[in-house]
């Protein structure tokens, strides 16, 4: 039977929970690897290149949206491949929905650091 668990001491196995989840994406998903590497490298870059608190937001925001939604997709995944690793055209749109989601918050990502980086050099 489970415990239920409430304030710190929830708090601390939710917490436990998350950083499980962070080992597993980093061990079985490349992507998420990939990503995590880009946004360690951008992070720092975020304050060169903003130049206002809301800046910083928005920079760190598109950072942390990208491995939101790559977390999001992965867990989908593996999912959708625990339920069945036959192809079946139900899988392979939920897979090819989620991965969408990837592609949005990518080009997102492009698009405010090429906006912020055009406003550093060219308005201010």
């Amino acid at each position: 039977m489970k415990a239920n668990l409430k304030g710190l001491p929830r708090l601390k196995k939710a917490w436990g929970y998350s950083i499980n989840g962070f080992r597993k994406a980093w061990q079985h998903e490349e992507a998420f690897r990939i990503e995590s590497i880009v946004c360690f490298i951008l992070l720092p870059l975020s304050f060169v290149v903003g130049q206002t608190l809301m800046d910083y937001i928005i920079l760190i925001g598109s950072l942390a949206l990208l491995l939101i939604t790559e977390l999001f997709n992965s867990a989908i995944e593996t999912l959708t491949d625990r339920v069945g690793m036959e192809q079946n055209e139900l899988s392979g749109r939920t897979k090819d929905i989620a991965s969408s989601t990837v592609f949005i918050a990518v080009f997102f990502l492009i698009f405010v650091w090429v906006a912020l980086i055009y406003k550093r050099l060219f308005i201010n």
